[in-house]
């Protein structure tokens, strides 16, 4: 990514000052009650808007439950990737948004569509309780492994632990997801689209393990991102249609 783009992107706010009481009403929203038809408004909106301008397409979404718990893991370059990762399944998806997205307008949306908050730069207990009991009640929830967007156009070296405890907290099983091309989507004010491939690779799952220590956490995140790099690189590779040949070759053996 050049200095130029990097300049176009805002500064990240990491601690919201407002107390964490201020979020009890969205967490208690996201335990109680699914989200209603502003969900499936944004969703069709959005799915529109990928298909027509990044030529957004998913390969193997068969492989992601169609009931159920499950932990969606994609990777994160883009604000479009929470609808990037939605286009080819059907299941309504849970996410975990920075607390500072929930101001007017656009709270109006997040809420009843299903997001909640996290307090970034906190240790957010609220959050995982939320996304805990989304899980227990069999929803889908998108976690990324990365915390946050990678700001440098290439997937990011660190990983955060939260995902690998809420994998053993829970036992849900894990898909890994890669998102190819969306860390252009920022040259769309130049008129340029790029072509958004979405990669669901196959679910993992761990035992349940109640109070995981930091490096069990750290060393599941770990596993998780491995497998969507892989498939990263496979899409790096090969492109959309080499992945996709791939793919029906694999279901003609099967």
């Amino acid at each position: 990514m050049t200095q130029e783009n990097l300049t176009h992107i805002k500064e990240q706010v990491y601690k919201d000052p407002r107390p964490a009481e201020h979020f009890d009403r969205y967490h208690h929203r996201s335990r109680t009650t699914d989200p209603n038809w502003v969900y499936e408004a944004v969703r069709i909106a959005t799915t529109l808007h990928a298909w027509i301008f990044f030529r957004a397409r998913g390969i193997a979404a068969e492989k992601v439950p169609a009931r159920g718990p499950v932990i969606l893991a994609p990777n994160h370059f883009s604000f479009m990737d929470h609808f990037f990762m939605g286009v080819s399944i059907r299941r309504k998806v849970r996410f975990m948004a920075k607390s500072q997205l929930f101001t007017p307008p656009m709270v109006w949306i997040y809420s009843p569509g299903g997001v909640f908050p996290v307090r970034r730069g906190f240790a957010d207990e609220e959050a995982f309780i939320t996304a805990r009991s989304i899980l227990e009640r069999g929803g889908a929830i998108a976690m990324y492994s990365e915390g946050g967007r990678s700001r440098t156009g290439k997937l990011s070296d660190t990983v955060r632990p939260g995902i690998g405890r809420l994998a053993l907290q829970t036992g849900a099983p894990v898909v890994p997801i890669a998102i190819h091309g969306s860390s252009k989507v920022r040259n769309w004010k130049r008129l340029r689209f790029p072509k958004v491939t979405v990669l669901y690779g196959d679910p993992i799952r761990w035992d349940v393990v109640p109070e995981p220590t930091r490096d069990q956490q750290q060393a599941v995140a770990n596993e998780i991102f491995g497998e969507v790099r892989k498939l990263y690189a496979e899409l790096d590779a090969v492109g959309r249609r080499g992945v996709a040949a791939q793919r029906r070759r694999e279901l003609r053996r099967a």
